[in-house]
């Protein structure tokens, strides 16, 4: 009896080797499971390097042109001032000091339904130099933009408004009375503040003022106020891509209408 067993299993043996047997199969969900444990860790490194070393932004607006245009593309280094945790108001230490100059990506303060970009979103990521640091003392007359007494000089000279429409009062502006300063060298705070006339303020331990660098055609701190540091995420770096979003034919522009000269430009 156990001859014929150990004879029935060599011919099994026989039929699998030479094809007539097929080798088990393995499972779906087995294979669904390997599947999934080699893609989760690449899922993960890319999230970690996104959420903490950089990210990708899209400059929608012109506020900061010339320096940035519509249609640029931004490597932005998260690095710097400490990447952030999302979900949470916790930042990780980062190796710089924010720094007057600097152009910086950060969440905006609550906005206003008139001047948001998208009505839905109160507190959108935007892109703007940082004019003012802590201790600070701006004010602007006749569109000159003053820093502790020195004209920090316009970027864009190309755009302004005409003297009728930057020096209507935009009520919008009230939040700079809480934290104006009287008494010094520049004369009283301004009324009525306005496009090219307001403060002097005096810029609060841990805020900043950011404006554009297109001062004009600019929704900044002087309508939505300051901006605490840890609503910032980031300094841009470079550009590493850019079309121009108004010329050439829709849905093609960004393979059509490519800015070459302004691929690896670095942003100062």
């Amino acid at each position: 009896m156990g001859k014929s067993r150990r004879k029935a299993a060599k011919r099994r043996e026989l039929q699998r080797r030479e094809g007539g047997v097929a080798p088990p199969t393995i499972g779906l969900m087995t294979r669904l499971r390997a599947t999934i444990l080699g893609v989760l860790p690449i899922i993960a490194i890319f999230l970690t390097a996104r959420v903490a070393l950089a990210e990708a932004y899209r400059i929608p607006t012109g506020s900061m042109e010339p320096t940035l245009q519509v249609g640029d593309m931004l490597f932005v280094n998260k690095l710097r001032f400490g990447p952030h945790i999302p979900f949470t108001g916790v930042s990780l230490p980062g190796y710089a000091t924010p720094r007057r100059e600097d152009v910086v990506v950060f969440v905006s303060p609550p906005q206003h339904p008139a001047i948001r970009i998208t009505p839905d979103d109160v507190t959108p990521m935007l892109v703007k130099r940082i004019v003012g640091i802590a201790g600070d003392t701006l004010l602007m007359r006749r569109g000159e933009l003053m820093v502790n007494g020195d004209v920090l000089p316009a970027r864009n000279t190309e755009f302004t408004l005409p003297v009728s429409s930057a020096d209507r009062r935009e009520p919008l502006f009230a939040w700079q009375h809480a934290v104006e300063v009287k008494g010094t060298r520049f004369g009283p705070p301004v009324t009525n503040p306005s496009l090219h006339d307001w403060g002097p303020l005096v810029i609060p331990s841990g805020m900043f003022f950011m404006m554009g660098d297109n001062r004009d055609n600019s929704v900044d701190s002087r309508y939505y106020g300051l901006v605490p540091r840890a609503n910032l995420r980031g300094t841009p770096t470079f550009v590493y891509y850019s079309y121009d979003r108004e010329s050439g034919l829709d849905y093609f522009r960004a393979l059509t209408e490519i800015r070459w000269r302004r691929l690896g430009t670095w942003i100062r």
